[in-house]
């Protein structure tokens, strides 16, 4: 089988309006063939990233198809496809428009999987780290059942409400966590800096020094030394915790912790609650079967807890039991959940249901972050006062009797 290049194309449409964008092929003649057939005029084909304009990429850094990108990219795909255009059409605009680059190649090869006679959603599924399953499952409902656009539209309504969920929790915790680095780099730069200077003041000048201050000297000596090994740790965190988070080994033990935390316990839970309801009740109302709704929304809730007790909850499911019942067997769904999605189930609104108790919870959530940051701004000034203050306190404790030692 012959090997494909990606090619840079620049074409006129029928219009004569100007569209760039990527097309693989096994050589240039074939690419220009291709976009030829399509209607285009070819106005120059060049191999992707070829001579002064090959660009130059970071390993782990622009390669990331964020939520945003899917959201945005889904409410232009479904206006599109409402207004009629074709599928090959829509993605060849989305592919040259769309300003993450990843993004863009992507669609391209989505675009030339479709015109070699795939579906849409067996396209998309070829590219799991750039659409998640929830995505890929819609499309293909939509697909079944002949309202692509409006499944479209669900989709970015759920990431748009994902993303600003996700903004809101960042902003609240920005401030207590500038603030605690902060603390870390002005006990550490003390240590490493100041602690020293004084420590060989002292030294100079003889006598016993009180217990706070050799404590803080003793401090001062040990972070000389182990510095190197906390850097070199530091460093091994950032590039490490990033490939082992996702792991279930680490999950399992991890994300029980996080539920049973004294004040995170709670909005953790909160928030997962809010992303499973709002992803149950999406695929729900777009058509996809319940028990393939339950098996992808337990693995994108984001806590290991609640995937088992969905798990649990496919399996009375596919059983013949109800789908609120089971969930009172779980403590992690509170009854409010539970009565809620009974009444739903009676009414036949379940998705209805579900989009209401994900609304509550994104304003718990908002709710209780904004009182964790009232809390905790105050807590970490204290803190950060009381360390700076004691370190103070401590360095000149032995200069009121410098006097003495000088006579």
């Amino acid at each position: 089988m012959a090997s494909t290049t990606t090619f840079e194309y620049s074409v006129r449409d029928r219009s004569g309006t100007m569209v760039k964008g990527k097309l693989d092929g096994e050589s240039q003649a074939a690419v220009v063939a291709r976009l030829r057939a399509q209607g285009y005029a070819p106005v120059s084909v060049k191999k992707a990233g070829s001579g002064l304009q090959k660009e130059l990429s970071i390993p782990g850094l622009g390669k990331r198809v964020t939520l945003k990108d899917l959201a945005v990219m889904s409410r232009q795909f479904a206006t599109m496809i409402n207004s009629g255009l074709s599928l090959l059409r829509a993605l060849d605009i989305l592919s040259s428009q769309t300003e993450n680059q990843e993004l863009a190649r992507i669609l391209g090869l989505v675009r030339s999987d479709i015109e070699s006679g795939v579906s849409l959603s067996t396209a998309l599924g070829k590219h799991p780290r750039a659409f998640p399953p929830l995505f890929v499952s819609m499309c293909r409902a939509g697909e079944v059942g002949g309202f692509l656009d409006s499944v479209l539209l669900q989709v970015a309504e759920n990431y748009e409400s994902e993303v600003k969920l996700r903004g809101k929790i960042k902003s609240a915790m920005t401030y207590p966590v500038v603030v605690f680095v902060i603390a870390i780099l002005a006990v550490v730069g003390m240590l490493l800096f100041v602690v020293p200077v004084f420590a060989n003041m002292f030294s100079d000048l003889g006598g016993e020094l009180p217990a706070a201050t050799k404590a803080l000297v003793f401090l001062s000596t040990a972070l000389k030394y182990a510095a190197p090994a906390l850097l070199v740790a530091a460093v091994a965190y950032v590039i490490a915790w990033p490939k082992v988070k996702h792991k279930p080994q680490v999950r399992n033990v991890l994300d029980p912790i996080k539920l049973k935390l004294p004040i995170f316990g709670k909005l953790t839970q909160k928030i997962a609650l809010s992303r499973f309801t709002r992803n149950l009740g999406t695929m729900m109302s777009s058509g996809v079967p319940i028990l393939q709704s339950l098996e992808i929304v337990g693995a994108t809730a984001g806590n290991v807890v609640l995937q088992r007790a969905v798990t649990d909850v496919q399996e009375a499911v596919r059983r013949g039991e109800s789908l609120a019942r089971p969930l009172e067997r779980h403590a992690v769904f509170p009854p409010m959940v539970v009565q809620m999605l009974v009444v739903g189930e009676d009414t036949g609104a379940l998705d209805t249901m579900l989009h209401k108790i994900s609304d509550f919870y994104d304003q718990e959530v908002e709710a209780t972050a904004e009182a964790l940051t009232s809390l905790i701004e105050p807590l970490m000034i204290a803190v950060l006062g009381g360390i700076i203050g004691s370190m103070i306190i401590a360095l000149y404790m032995p200069i009121f009797g410098v006097f003495d030692l000088i006579q």
